[in-house]
């Protein structure tokens, strides 16, 4: 080093050492050794830092790295005194908790769901927000390895109430492949660790309002009266026509009783919507006591009867001392008879909707699913003969639709079927590689219905419809059938496959351990991937879980008119056969 170098690093040293430290740190560093030196006092720190800067850049061309890193004392200070921001319950929260009747000596350990959170009334509130907030929780089952998932519908479920303070929120990410959620758990124990000890307590004002959409309320409200209006003239349309009815059986003096006992019906009807007009407004105390009028009309209509009685002369003459002791067993029926007939509107309304829906359900299979899907049609406000013109015109055209769960040997079957019968077919598939421009046009659309694990071929709504073409375009003029091997998801795309008849036969097994044992045969021979967080056990158990699912929207759906429980292929052929057999009828 020359001797101006010497000289201007003495120079800087001198400066560095004489500065107070405690807001700059420079790092200098060369081939044999690190420096680190500070410098403080905030009311000069720019000015000396650039001027410790400039002479030590020019030191020496030994010195070749300069790191700095400015951190400001007021910064310095909040972050050692600032902590990290407690967050907010919200209901679907997942939460560990505490059950002290778990037999462990500080509780047992649970997971669950926020369902509903409300105040505390019958404690003091604190000012820390403590004693203030109640918590319903829903628990969730433990399967393992971390998993936790909700109980099913099918089993009852359990719900605990604990306070705000005694509840930490858990990190929780659902999995499909599980259909539960995974947290994270402490190694050794298995125990949920929460993201956070507690919940935000101070300042907590309870659940966020649900914004209020006042265009449903007003469309809800239109209903709400066009249903009342409907009640109240149906009442008086039934009662009228019972009045004629016991005119012709029982003659004019019944007649008359009866129809006062529908209009007293009637009112009773109009006073109750008064009651359910006011109910969550301020006048719903009056509205109550305005509509308790509504019990006095049935003893009106009776005393009525009893003064007519009195002033035409006794009707009963076989009677006790007493105001209704005129009222003969028979006036009393048709009083009270035209009174009840308010109730045939209601219930005919309320039964309408379930016979109807029940017929559909009824009728299994295509046939049953055309009744459902023209009764939601109808729904729409889909003008249904102009439909039935264009089925009457066009025809439907016969898919003979196969499906059950994975590892039941319906693929097997199918096959087998294709290659004994010719008037059986395939579905065209659109090729990636053969047809990339329609593929892509397909697939951007959404209009395929299913897509190959491969992502080379994919099967669309014509593929399935004009696979079998016209009797015409055979060599023999006979007609095909396309026969669809579908998995669970695709059946349920198929149902909504407009211009279709679909003959459904459903391939099961009779047991679950069955399926198991299948699965297990698949997994291990590697048929089935298994991803790298997973183990050959949890994705056997997604794999029941959705068999499980799969078997439900086999028995619900009313797809399927044939179930073949296919224990033996040889057998279940046979019967694949017979089934197929029907789509020529």
């Amino acid at each position: 080093m020359s001797g101006g170098g010497k000289m201007r690093a003495l120079l800087l040293l001198a400066l560095i050492l004489v500065l107070p430290s405690n807001g700059f740190s420079f790092t200098t560093s060369n081939t044999v050794n690190l420096k680190t030196v500070a410098v403080h006092n905030p009311a000069t720190t720019m000015s000396r830092y650039t001027l410790a800067r400039t002479l030590y850049t020019h030191t020496s061309p030994t010195l070749t790295v300069l790191q700095m890193a400015y951190i400001p004392p007021e910064d310095a200070e909040k972050a050692k005194t600032t902590k990290p921001k407690l967050p907010q319950p919200k209901i679907g929260d997942v939460v560990r908790y505490f059950d002290m009747d778990g037999g462990l000596a500080e509780g047992q350990v649970l997971v669950g769901k926020i369902s509903l959170i409300q105040p505390i009334r019958s404690e003091p509130t604190s000012e820390d927000g403590t004693n203030k907030w109640l918590v319903e929780i829903n628990e969730m089952e433990d399967v393992g390895d971390g998993y936790y998932a909700d109980y099913p519908s099918r089993k009852r479920r359990k719900c605990a109430l604990r306070k705000l303070e005694e509840i930490a929120p858990v990190p929780a990410s659902f999995v499909r492949t599980e259909d539960a959620y995974k947290i994270p758990v402490e190694r050794g124990t298995n125990r949920p660790l929460p993201s956070h000890a507690s919940y935000d307590l101070i300042g907590y004002e309870g659940p966020a309002a649900v914004p209020i959409n006042q265009d449903v309320v007003k469309t809800d409200g239109e209903k709400y009266d066009k249903i009342k209006n409907d009640l109240i003239r149906n009442s008086a349309i039934a009662g009228a026509a019972g009045a004629i009815v016991a005119q012709l059986v029982s003659g004019s003096n019944i007649a008359l009783i009866y129809a006062a006992g529908a209009f007293a019906g009637v009112a009773y009807l109009f006073f109750l919507g008064i009651k359910t007009d006011t109910v969550g407004s301020e006048d719903a105390k009056l509205g109550s006591n305005v509509s308790n009028l509504r019990f006095v009309f049935p003893g009106l209509i009776l005393v009525g009867v009893a003064l007519n009685n009195k002033m035409s002369g006794d009707s009963n003459p076989v009677s006790t001392p007493g105001m209704f002791s005129t009222v003969t067993p028979q006036q009393f029926g048709a009083a009270m008879a035209g009174f009840l007939t308010y109730r045939v509107p209601l219930f005919v309304s309320q039964l309408s909707p379930v016979i109807s829906e029940s017929a559909a359900d009824m009728v299994p299979g295509s046939a049953g699913m055309a009744m459902r899907l023209a009764q939601d049609a109808k729904n729409r406000g889909v003008d249904m003969s102009l439909l039935e013109d264009k089925a009457a015109k066009d025809g439907l055209t016969t898919v003979f639709l196969v499906s059950g769960p994975e590892a039941t040997g319906k693929t097997t079957l199918v096959n087998k079927l294709l290659e004994s019968d010719s008037r059986f077919v395939k579905p065209a598939l659109v090729d990636k590689i053969a047809d990339g421009v329609k593929f892509e046009r397909l697939q951007q659309r959404g209009e395929f219905l299913e897509v190959d694990q491969s992502g080379r071929y994919g099967l669309a709504k014509e593929g399935v419809l004009e696979a079998a073409g016209q009797p015409s375009d055979s060599e023999n003029g006979e007609n095909k059938v396309v026969v669809v091997d579908a998995d669970v998801e695709l059946a349920k795309k198929m149902v909504n496959v407009s211009g279709a008849r679909l003959v459904g036969v459903w391939i099961g097994l009779d047991d679950l351990d069955k399926f198991e044992s299948r699965l297990k045969t698949k997994i291990s021979s590697g048929l089935v991937p298994i991803p790298e967080d997973e183990t050959e056990d949890t994705v056997l158990r997604a794999k029941i879980r959705q068999v499980v699912k799969d078997i439900e929207f086999g028995v619900v759906s009313g797809v399927f008119e044939f179930t073949i429980l296919n224990e033996d292929v040889d057998d279940s052929f046979k019967q694949l056969k017979d089934a197929a057999s029907y789509c020529f009828k």
